[in-house]
């Protein structure tokens, strides 16, 4: 019988509790991996199983190809990132623009941007675009890449992908709906609508500073859906049925997405199913367009040399968004007067 052994490994391109959980996943499908632990404060994986003859270095380098497509790779050492301060040259300019443009559009009445009391659907459809391109592809794009693979290898049609997709948005719109409505039955004061709001716009601005990827720190504050839901979720995709991608499009709604769950908490915040369904409903139709390219196999955007400047800017856009729903937050309780008369 041969000895377990374990190997601690630096992780790179591991960014949140996300992409940890995608990590322990991943390498727990490995045949010769007995159990793999993240520890996220240190960006490092310890790899538990029967490695036989192989040293540290080529067992790094094997777990390295399995993870590798997911965006991640292994390394004795822990890599030191260099800080490209520059990147922000073009990343301000165009995130200013881009908050102007919708505050512009939204004076002219076409988009419904900044509310009081409210995020608004056409906020949550923005949200859901940068969700996409950033936290949420870590997990949800991990699972289509899987399915579209799993898909194509076993030589199907399209008709899978379909059905995820709709899986997905469907359920977004009639759980979103349920969480509404489970919010009805709390009557917020004043109070309870400032704490869910500034809830709301703490956790945006939380994901919008690890967006930057100048504050290593940071990602301890993100927040993480429980493992044992995450898990199960994730493990969907092992069911052997025709539901498959259904159920798994349902399954999304439950994965560890800083975004999803700021947009959930709002949803709860709104007493409403409409409201709340509709919320979820714009925030998923927002990633559709990104997870589509993914699971129809085109070009990405993160996967460019650019990736550094795209993520700054939605970082910064997404720290606009969270500070407007922070200070119309405190307009709620009186403690500031109506910043955006909009």
């Amino acid at each position: 019988m041969k000895d377990k052994q374990t190997y601690t490994f630096h992780v790179n391109g591991m960014h949140c509790k996300s992409c940890a959980l995608v990590t322990e996943h991943t390498l727990d499908g490995v045949s010769f991996v007995e159990n793999a632990k993240v520890n996220t404060h240190q960006q490092s994986v310890s790899v538990s199983g029967e490695f036989g003859e192989k040293t540290k270095e080529e067992v790094a380098e094997e777990l390295t190809k399995v993870l590798s497509p997911k965006g991640y790779s292994l390394s004795l050492e822990k890599t030191i990132i260099k800080k490209k301060w520059e990147e922000f040259l073009i990343a301000v300019p165009f995130a200013v623009a881009f908050t102007l443009l919708f505050v512009f559009l939204q004076k002219l009445g076409l988009v419904d941007f900044v509310d009081a009391s409210s995020m608004t659907y056409g906020t949550a459809f923005l949200i859901g675009i940068i969700a996409s391109l950033s936290s949420c592809m870590a997990v949800v794009g991990g699972l289509v890449l899987s399915l579209s693979a799993t898909f194509a290898e076993e030589g199907k049609s399209l008709k899978p992908q379909v059905f995820f997709h709709l899986g997905r948005i469907i359920s977004f719109f009639l759980l979103g709906g349920l969480i509404g409505l489970i919010g009805s039955a709390f009557q917020l004061s004043s109070f309870g609508v400032f704490f869910l709001s500034f809830l709301v716009g703490s956790v945006m601005l939380i994901m919008g500073i690890n967006l930057l990827g100048v504050f290593p720190w940071v990602k301890r504050l993100q927040p993480g859906t429980p493992k044992f839901i995450s898990r199960r979720a994730l493990n969907v995709s092992n069911i052997a049925h025709t539901a498959t991608p259904i159920l798994i499009g349902i399954a999304t709604f439950f994965l560890p997405c800083g975004f999803t769950q700021s947009m959930q908490i709002y949803a709860l915040s709104t007493g409403d199913f409409l409201k709340g369904g509709l919320t979820m409903l714009f925030f998923a139709l927002g990633t559709f367009p990104a997870l589509s390219v993914l699971s129809f196999g085109s070009s990405f955007i993160t996967s460019t040399q650019k990736k550094g400047v795209f993520f700054k800017t939605a970082g910064l856009v997404v720290i606009a968004f969270a500070l407007f729903n922070i200070i119309n937050s405190l307009v709620v309780i009186g403690i500031l007067k109506p910043v955006f008369n909009f």
